[in-house]
């Protein structure tokens, strides 16, 4: 990978590169990236990840639930709180 032509200091070849802040789509750990990003929404909205299985998440509250489940590119949300349900959806 080169860095763009804007970056680069005239004059000098001292071999320096960019260090990217984010995956790119393809790399390997792209996935583990964009799972700890959605994570991290889930979580701030009150969510619960489950120590049984970190693909779902859950939030209970009196006689409601809130269930959500990643299972590789696949998002179920499910529950008794339809106005909850709505809210994670629109936050999402």
């Amino acid at each position: 990978m080169e860095q763009p032509p804007g970056f680069v200091a005239q004059g000098e070849s001292s071999g320096l590169v960019c260090r990217l802040r984010k995956s790119l789509y393809g790399l390997k750990q792209s996935p583990r990236a964009w799972f700890g990003r959605f994570s991290t929404l889930v979580q701030q909205f009150g969510m619960i990840r489950s120590e049984a299985d970190h693909s779902v998440f859950y939030r209970h509250s009196t006689a409601r639930c809130i269930y959500l489940i990643v299972y590789v590119d696949d998002i179920v949300l499910t529950g008794s709180d339809h106005h909850g349900i709505s809210q994670i959806k629109q936050h999402l």
